[in-house]
């Protein structure tokens, strides 16, 4: 089941899975999770949070019109490639279509660049590193 959280709710999976449990919940906060606009969506299997992903009103400086990031999308260890991440980014993609957004954006880990494209995203940059993370492109979808 897929639910509107709190940026709260995301924290503890944003540190098990995107920082392997080396941050403090505080150091998994991003500066535009409590911005007017924002929202986080998590995916509930049996009342555990088992995916989450975060939007933020934030365009992409090659694009115009109404934009969103998508950041700490993460899924954890038991339910993995299960095909909750793909729900949860076309429950987002549908509501913000509702929502008149033009296009969903992101910075998307290397190792995760199959799965965007598999839901429809395009990578649109150079492969860049983000320090102490690793190798990232920047990803997009057109959803009107």
């Amino acid at each position: 089941m897929i639910k509107f959280i709190t940026a709260d709710d995301v924290l503890p999976i944003r540190n098990e899975v995107l920082r392997e449990g080396k941050l403090t919940l505080d150091e998994c906060r991003f500066p535009n999770d409590e911005q007017e606009g924002a929202f986080h969506l998590g995916y509930y299997i049996d009342g555990e949070l088992a995916c989450i992903a975060s939007f933020h009103p934030q365009g992409y400086e090659k694009f115009e019109g109404k934009a969103y990031q998508l950041r700490g999308m993460a899924t954890t260890e038991p339910y993995r490639g299960k095909g909750y991440g793909n729900m949860l980014v076309n429950f987002a993609i549908t509501y913000l279509r509702g929502q008149k957004v033009n296009y969903i954006w992101c910075n998307a880990r290397k190792v995760a660049v199959k799965f965007y494209l598999g839901v429809g995203f395009e990578v649109v940059s150079p492969e860049f590193e983000v320090p102490g993370i690793g190798p990232h492109y920047v990803m997009y979808v057109k959803i009107q």
